[in-house]
């Protein structure tokens, strides 16, 4: 159970409550809209399925980084970690604690990213980028006590979320099918458009949507569903640290993932049950508005004030709250533990493979805090969310090869538990994935080669490290 909310709370932040206004307007159909929620869904079971063989196998901390290294060396498990420490990991931590303080100003509006205090060159330093690193110094306070401090924290906040979060599906899709907002979405359902904006917010043109653009446009938008189903193998980086790691890695990952992505379909049947897909930004009100043009894309909020009224504004807030502050506990506890197992390797700083008092790897966790609270002050959050989102989905592919990499060099290892519809499944999760890749290279060209940029140069780092130690051997 604590394995399966891991798995839960590490993928529920932010993302389910905003992404799909972007993916609204982008697809302009309801049909197109589920349908992508389901794939993300398919897509996202698939992974964790051919992840249970490779958790069963090697049942220690580090997880996916342990994973890469035995089935293709260890240059190529160091550029994961170190992808993992300098965006995947630390960027996502970085989003989910700036959308934590957006809705904490809700009740404080000092915390506003225009309350901007003072400058350092370029970075606007405001009282809400300082409110997200404090909450990062005591997430990882907190998780440096010991794994059950880390552990409580995520079993209270992930099981809110997951109350309020059904709550809202249920009275949601129940007013939904007595209203006809439904109904009426769903007629015409595969009708697909784009919609352009001008630079004032207002609508430019809208495309029809048929063939590759309508494919093109697809593939786009999966960045947003990816990036709110993202974060599930984080349970892998902990094994070390869970009882019979062998039978509970593998079920938490298949009855988490497939949770957690049901939730988000059915939480965007509930949008679709409570407000127009299509609408104005120029609309005084949420009806108006629609999912496309919600207010700040806030459509949990604009779905949740048709049920109860203006109070919905401070219902959501305290809602993505809860969700972003466990989202975070759960991405905090579990990254520190992958760069701890590398440092025990001999590929992160020496410093990092030490545990503390309290048997958990606190220089890591300090270190990770560091560097995630460096990201919380550039400002540059959306480009993270696409880097951060191109690179997980690209280890994922080069892990799910490294099951069948591993089935042949180590054909007589136990294997407690073996990937259901092998190969099939895990064949299709690669080539969907790699297909999605190609169209994001083509249609966000420079924040997806900032992504590769990234871990492309995890490889000199590693020759220099490399290098340094054979120095002081």
């Amino acid at each position: 159970m604590d394995s399966t909310l891991i798995v839960s709370g590490s993928m529920i932040g932010s993302g389910v409550f905003i992404v799909s206004a972007d993916m609204a307007r982008n697809l302009g159909s309801s049909g197109w809209l589920l349908l992508l929620w389901v794939l993300t869904g398919v897509l996202t079971v698939a992974a964790a399925l051919s992840y249970g063989e490779l958790a069963g196998m090697m049942p220690k901390a580090g997880g996916q980084y342990v994973y890469i290294q035995r089935a293709f060396g260890p240059l190529l498990g160091f550029v994961y970690g170190w992808t993992v420490f300098m965006v995947i990991q630390t960027g996502t931590i970085a989003a989910v604690a700036v959308a934590f303080t957006k809705y904490t100003a809700v009740f404080v509006p000092a915390l506003s990213p225009a309350n901007v205090l003072f400058s350092l060159g370029p970075v606007d330093i405001s009282a809400g980028s300082l409110f997200a690193i404090a909450s990062l110094v005591l997430l990882t306070w907190l998780n440096s006590q010991g794994v059950q401090s880390g552990k409580l924290i995520q079993n209270v906040f992930t099981s809110a979320k997951l109350i309020a979060l059904l709550g809202l599906i249920v009275v949601g899709i129940g007013l939904g099918i007595s209203s006809g907002v439904l109904s009426a979405n769903l007629t015409d359902a595969w009708n697909a458009n784009q919609t352009l904006l001008n630079p004032d917010g207002t609508i430019a043109s809208v495309l029809p949507l048929t063939g590759i653009a309508l494919l093109l446009a697809f593939g786009t938008s999966m960045v947003g569903s990816l990036f709110s189903a993202d974060a599930w193998n984080n349970v892998t980086f902990i094994a070390g640290e869970i009882k019979n790691p062998r039978r509970n890695i593998p079920l938490a990952l298949f009855f988490g993932t497939l949770l957690v992505t049901t939730i988000y379909l059915l939480a965007n049947v509930s949008y679709l049950s409570l407000l127009p897909l299509t609408g104005s930004p120029t609309a005084t009100d949420v009806i108006g508005r629609g999912i496309q043009f919600a207010e700040a894309d806030r459509v949990a909020t604009a779905a949740s004030s048709v049920i109860f009224g203006n109070v919905a504004v401070s219902i959501m807030a305290v809602l993505i709250m809860i969700s972003t502050f466990g989202c975070n506990n759960g991405l905090i506890l579990a990254g520190a533990r992958l760069y701890y197992a590398m440092a025990k390797d001999g590929l992160f700083l020496e410093q990092a493979s030490h545990l503390n008092k309290n048997a958990v790897p606190g220089k890591a966790l300090w270190l990770q805090c560091i560097w995630a609270s460096i990201l919380c002050l550039s400002g540059r959050y959306g480009d993270l969310l696409d880097y951060c989102t191109f690179a997980s989905l690209c280890f994922y592919i080069v892990t799910i090869i490294g099951l069948f990499v591993l089935r042949r060099k180590e054909p007589d290892t136990e294997r407690p538990y073996r990937a259901v519809g092998y190969p099939l499944v895990p064949a299709l999760y690669i080539i969907a994935g790699l297909t999605i890749c190609g169209i994001l290279l083509y249609t966000k060209t420079f924040n997806t080669g900032m992504g590769l940029l990234i871990a492309g140069l995890g490889v000199p780092v590693y020759l220099l490290t490399r290098r340094g130690q054979r120095a002081i051997e």
